[in-house]
């Protein structure tokens, strides 16, 4: 027996939108690391931090538009692998670190 074919619907366009909002708010967060750095006065922790959150959000990016790019190429892309997943939630946790150690 046949299996009919699949009907994604509307959620490969549901998940790019959620790695596009969270890629949003990873940059909204590097910006403000920038921000906090220079209005309170350049500090070597300061510049280290946001330097490091910069870093951070392009890895992130480089995840985020590969996941976005593979969406739109196919309805149905490969799992996340472990390697990928691991990368996306290192760079989240230490920007929300880094952010911590600007506003301390």
């Amino acid at each position: 027996m046949t299996e009919p074919p699949r009907d994604p619907g509307l959620q490969p366009e549901r998940t790019r939108l959620a790695w596009r909002r969270t890629t949003l708010s990873a940059t909204v967060a590097a910006v403000l690391a920038a921000k906090t750095t220079l209005h309170g006065g350049t500090s070597a922790v300061g510049v280290i931090a946001c330097a490091a959150c910069c870093v951070l959000w392009l890895g992130f990016l480089l995840v985020a538009h590969r996941r976005i790019r593979d969406l739109a190429v196919t309805g149905r892309p490969a799992a996340l692998t472990p390697r990928q997943a691991a990368g996306a939630v290192l760079c989240t946790v230490a920007v929300a670190l880094c952010a911590a150690a600007l506003v301390v």
